[in-house]
């Protein structure tokens, strides 16, 4: 009795044998997944979903005080070029005032305030309303300085604040993101030219990869009901579903074109490609969404909305390439290879072989695996030792590029009226049969932030208290820039001493600081504690799929091995490159002088995920070879060179997206793409043409050894089942 088929080799016979059922019900999927998602749109994260900790501490005791704490802009008026003529400027101000005032939009609008060297004036305009929705009021008053700009073109008059900055950041982000769609579309479809060398081909694999993203993007606009979206969260779903989409679809077409090659049919030549190639997307849709799984681990919103947009764009490309894509393949018949780039396809239609170039890299790794695997090892350990130097931080606006207009006017203000620096928000709450104490603690508090002199001695801290009298809100300026050193000093100083000095003496009471220097410590810190539990949690359950797809404790410890090898040097590479300023003009950056706090924790688990798609695919092609009779090298061997054509492909689909993300706007992306882009081109050259055969070589058939649990397992299926033949096109 001949054995039951592979799951994807039933679901790849459904989608040949009813291409067009398979085919709509795809389409009408990815058109509900995009039109509910419109329909619902996007729930964004605000700071009430965000905080953790102590900055949760903080929100909470100020949600129940209802301080009234109004958002608030800034218009600021200066000279284009010359001295500015005061006279002038007031009275624009004044108009700004008097106009502003008008608004509904608007509660208290300043008197106009000249800088003190007299080279501008500025107007503060407090924003009506619900500071956490101010945004939504903003347009007015944007719309209004805009039209007092244009009756005073001799004049700068442009609007700066917290709310204006941020749909200034939101504008760039979605800005970036079209151009990055943009850009790399035609760079994937370039790639898979020289991959296919057919224009079909070429375009299928994009097509369901867009397909894929369109809607995992819908599916996150549903999502983010219960769990907010952030700005980062479409990019993430782009970035990956274009890199596995593709991936999975270019592993499944260069199988099913070489099984062709070798006289199947159409249909038993996407059976075969369901067997092997699918069962690889499969396992490696498996590793990448435990992979994606770790961000969880962080319990912050930000990691959370990526994790699930990057799980949902994975699951819907592999969902794509082992149902529709079987079908696509079956209708198009030999179609799949017209129109013809006339040299491109003779190179494409050689590499579906054991290519010459690959045999002779592979040559030396083979020959004196122990001396290669030392050698190669050792370059990528070199690479990996200025990770541990790494410094993590959480850029602030003052960091974001000044290709932004904006920033241009932030700059100006801040030169005009220099800030006295950060400020520290402490929040108290009194026990309720103690309010008299804890009063008398927060005045000895006031006085000891006065007395020292790393805060603004000369401006006493600002104290407002709750109509109930139990809570209180303390702001205490400082001198200096939220992200310094002394800031951070300062921060430590009421935290451990003054703090828990005076209000801590009080049964009962609770208290909380927050800020920018708070809120930037404290997601640094809760990144490095969050950073090793991912890690060994990934390579924990990684080490299960693998185990469990591979049946050899062996392969599946080499998996772990080899990519925590790259994913180490692209830590090394990336300090190298943004930790210092070598490398600012030639990426057109400004140094922060260290990581942002997330990136290391993103890198890990998409790298650890993505490498996955090579790993199984080269793997599998090795143990298929084994399986066929070859000794442990020439299995290697064979494998490696077999698909070594598709990986390259692969690799330089990714490389190709992730640099394109290099070129963005703000420097989180550019870490991000540039660490991503570096990772892959190691893992897909020296990890995969180096110390993957050679680990494998000295290892010899202990790659192999199974567990007496895992070997009742029956073999995957890679020949052909028996089908009732179709008419495909072509």
């Amino acid at each position: 009795m001949s054995a039951k088929p592979m799951v994807t080799v039933r679901i790849a016979r459904w989608s040949a044998e009813h291409p067009w059922r398979a085919i709509g019900a795809w389409v009408v999927f990815v058109a509900l997944c995009i039109g509910l998602g419109s329909a619902l749109g996007t729930k964004t994260a605000d700071f009430d979903d965000n905080p953790t900790g102590e900055l949760a501490v903080y929100q909470k005791i100020v949600d129940d005080a209802k301080f009234d704490r109004p958002a608030s802009e800034n218009v600021l008026i200066t000279a284009r070029s010359g001295a500015l003529d005061q006279k002038i400027a007031v009275e624009v101000a004044d108009k700004v005032r008097t106009k502003m005032d008008a608004l509904a939009e608007t509660g208290t609008v300043s008197e106009p305030l000249p800088s003190p060297k007299g080279d501008a004036v500025l107007v503060n305009v407090e924003i009506s309303g619900d500071r956490d929705t101010a945004g939504d009021r903003l347009k007015p008053l944007l719309d209004l300085t805009a039209s007092i700009q244009a009756e005073h073109p001799d004049l700068r008059v442009e609007q700066v604040g917290g709310e204006s900055l941020n749909q200034a950041l939101s504008e760039t982000l979605g800005n970036d993101f079209q151009k990055a769609e943009l850009i790399s579309i035609p760079v994937t479809l370039i790639i898979m030219l020289l991959a296919f060398g057919a224009v079909i081909a070429a375009g299928v694999p994009v097509l369901l990869a867009l397909s894929a993203v369109g809607a995992a993007i819908g599916l996150s606009a549903l999502v983010s009901q219960l769990v907010p979206a952030t700005e980062n969260t479409s990019s993430m779903i782009l970035l990956i579903g274009m890199a596995v989409g593709v991936d999975y679809s270019l592993f499944y077409i260069r199988r099913e074109r070489e099984e062709r090659a070798r006289g199947a049919s159409h249909v038993d030549a996407v059976e075969i490609a369901a067997a092997t190639s699918g069962h690889a997307i499969v396992v490696s849709g498996v590793a990448v969404v435990v992979a994606m799984g770790g961000m969880f681990v962080a319990n912050d919103v930000t990691f959370s909305s990526m994790a699930i947009g990057s799980i949902l764009v994975v699951v819907a490309a592999v969902i794509g390439s082992i149902t529709v894509l079987p079908a696509m393949l079956a209708k198009l018949g030999r179609w799949i290879d017209r129109p013809r780039v006339p040299l491109v396809w003779r190179l494409s239609a050689r590499s579906n072989g054991e290519p010459r170039f690959w045999k002779a890299i592979l040559k030396p790794s083979l020959r004196k695996p122990g001396i290669a695997l030392v050698v190669a090892g050792g370059a990528l350990v070199a690479l990996s030792i200025p990770a541990f130097g790494m410094n993590l931080n959480s850029p602030s606006d003052a960091d974001l590029p000044r290709s932004i207009p904006i920033m241009q006017s932030y700059d100006r203000m801040t030169a005009a009226f220099p800030s006295t620096g950060a400020v520290h928000a402490i929040a108290v709450r009194a026990p309720g049969n103690d309010v008299a104490k804890t009063e008398a603690a927060v005045n000895d508090l006031v006085k000891r932030i006065q007395a020292n002199p790393a805060f603004a001695g000369d401006s006493a801290p600002k104290v407002m208290q709750s109509d109930n009298k139990q809570l209180f809100l303390i702001r205490a300026g400082i001198p200096d820039r939220g992200t310094s050193e002394a800031a951070a000093k300062s921060l430590d100083w009421l935290r451990t001493n003054a703090l828990p000095g005076t209000v801590g003496t009080v049964a009962g009471a609770e208290f909380a600081v927050s800020g920018e220097t708070a809120g930037n410590k404290d997601f640094v810190d809760n990144m490095t504690e969050s950073l090793p539990w991912v890690i060994a949690i990934v390579l924990l359950l990684t080490f299960l799929v693998m185990l469990w797809t591979f049946r050899s404790p062996v392969i599946a410890a080499s998996a772990i091995f080899l990519n925590a090898l790259s994913a180490g040097a692209a830590y090394g590479v990336l300090v190298l490159v943004f930790q210092n300023k070598w490398a600012e003009d030639l990426l057109g950056f400004t140094s922060t002088g260290g990581i942002v706090a997330w990136l290391p924790l993103i890198l890990f688990v998409v790298l650890f995920g993505l490498s996955m798609d090579y790993h199984v695919f080269v793997v599998s092609r090795i143990r298929e070879a084994r399986q066929k009779g070859m000794d442990n090298r020439s299995a290697v061997s064979h494998g490696i060179t077999t698909s070594a054509g598709v990986v390259t492909s692969a690799a330089a689909v990714m490389i190709g997206v992730f640099s394109i993300f290099g070129t963005l706007s703000t420097i989180d992306m550019k870490q991000m793409g540039v660490g991503l882009a570096t990772a892959i081109l190691l893992d897909a050259t020296l990890i995969r043409a180096v110390v993957l055969p050679s680990l494998m070589a000295v290892l010899g058939d202990s790659n192999w050894w199974t567990p007496k649990f895992l070997r009742g397992r029956e073999e995957p299926r890679t020949a052909p089942l028996p089908v009732r033949q179709l008419d495909p096109v072509g």
